[in-house]
């Protein structure tokens, strides 16, 4: 009998939304800050998903929209863009930038990613997901709603974090806290940030699911802040699922491993300002 302690897939998911729904305040404010950092993966993704005028696009995970807008932009009055995202708070910003930018093309609807049934099949001409299918519990289930979604030849693009030895910004935190609170490893099947960033993980995925023409790009995605400290506090308010990892552990250790993890980073400060290591995988399949 194999007593070895299984990955909670719904308490998983139950726990992001609550973690998204509070960080969503934060996750806007960076805003400005993400488009800059992922600024170059995202325009990739757009570019290999074929995004131009009059497409319809689907985005998963959109979280407060940043590359929602930057498609809106590229599909222009005559196409039309579903922000969709588990966390209506997130949507909630999504959706008063995109009337404050005057883009009428934007609707946005709480929806979770692993279950796009109530979307008419083969009704969008792309489907996008920014950092948000790495999350998902059943990535299959995922993807397989998403080639439903999509029209015959349509794309699916997503950008994901390569391995975590290209990812130390992201990476370090993650092994400071892991160790501090004495966490297990990640059981087998369990999302998380570097869970499709394997050599050649991504596209077996994409192929798994029946997408063809599949590409998959590196793009170096530095982390440029003014300081460690900025980096640390950047992480503080936005990754929830840092904090969760954190649950364990008192105020006091909390803080302590901040400083630990702000002390660690410091490495990465230069002349010019802090440079933390990031690497992207950007992947495109086709329907």
């Amino acid at each position: 009998m194999d007593d070895r302690p299984v990955f909670d897939a719904a308490k998983f998911k139950t726990t992001t939304r609550a973690q998204w729904q509070a960080a969503a305040e934060a996750w806007h404010r960076w805003g400005p800050f993400l488009g800059e950092w992922l600024g170059a993966a995202t325009e990739q993704m757009l570019d290999l998903a074929h995004i131009k005028a009059g497409s319809r696009v689907l985005d998963i995970a959109a979280g407060a929209g940043e590359q929602s807008l930057a498609a809106a932009l590229r599909v222009g009055p005559t196409g039309h863009v579903l922000a969709t995202d588990i966390a209506p708070a997130l949507l909630d910003y999504a959706l008063a930038d995109a009337r404050a930018a005057g883009l009428s093309n934007i609707e946005t609807r709480e929806l979770d990613g692993e279950a796009l049934g109530d979307l008419p099949a083969a009704s969008f001409d792309a489907v996008i997901s920014r950092v948000g299918l790495i999350y998902f519990p059943d990535q299959q289930r995922a993807l397989a709603g998403i080639r439903r979604a999509l029209k015959p030849g349509g794309r699916f693009g997503a950008v994901v974090y390569s391995t975590p030895d290209k990812n130390a910004f992201f990476s370090i935190p993650v092994g400071i806290i892991r160790r501090r609170a004495k966490l297990p490893p990640p059981l087998p099947g369990q999302p998380g940030p570097f869970s499709l960033g394997g050599d050649g993980v991504l596209a077996a995925a994409y192929a798994q699911a029946g997408l063809k023409a599949i590409e998959v790009r590196k793009v170096d995605s530095p982390v440029r802040l003014p300081s460690a400290a900025e980096c640390v506090r950047f992480e503080r308010e936005s990754f929830g699922a840092l904090h969760q990892m954190m649950s364990t552990l008192s105020d006091a250790e909390r803080d302590e491993t901040w400083n630990e993890i702000e002390s660690e980073l410091r490495k990465f400060e230069t002349a010019s300002g802090f440079v933390g290591p990031c690497e992207m995988l950007v992947g495109v399949g086709q329907a």
